[in-house]
């Protein structure tokens, strides 16, 4: 299992906040295109109401106060929402981009 790096650490701390950002920024705009299509009102309203719920659900809102332990699942966590890709990984270890590799391949076989 990775041991995290006071480096990663840091990293992470840093890019959280910016990343649950673009997250919401993106959560936002898919708002704005269903208040801006043509259905019924009603219908937009319920909708919207149960894809706030959802999404408020995700690491990519809620992460708050985190802890060096559970850095490595919430990238899980976050890569499997959508709100990181493999690229926003790049300036991490390279042992910690590596078990993520390897998470995602377990993962899948499971």
């Amino acid at each position: 299992m990775y041991e995290t790096n006071e480096e990663d650490w840091n990293l992470f701390r840093k890019l959280l906040p910016e990343w649950q950002e673009a997250y919401m920024e993106r959560l936002i705009k898919e708002y704005i295109e269903l208040l801006s299509s043509d259905k019924l009102a009603s219908d937009k309203f319920w909708t919207l109401d149960k894809r706030i719920k959802e999404d408020k659900k995700h690491t990519g809102v809620l992460a708050r106060d985190v802890t060096r332990s559970h850095m490595f699942y919430l990238i899980v966590s976050l890569m499997n929402e959508g709100a990181i890709t493999k690229t926003d990984l790049s300036d991490f270890s390279k042992d910690l981009q590596g078990n993520i590799e390897i998470w995602f391949k377990i993962d899948r076989i499971y």
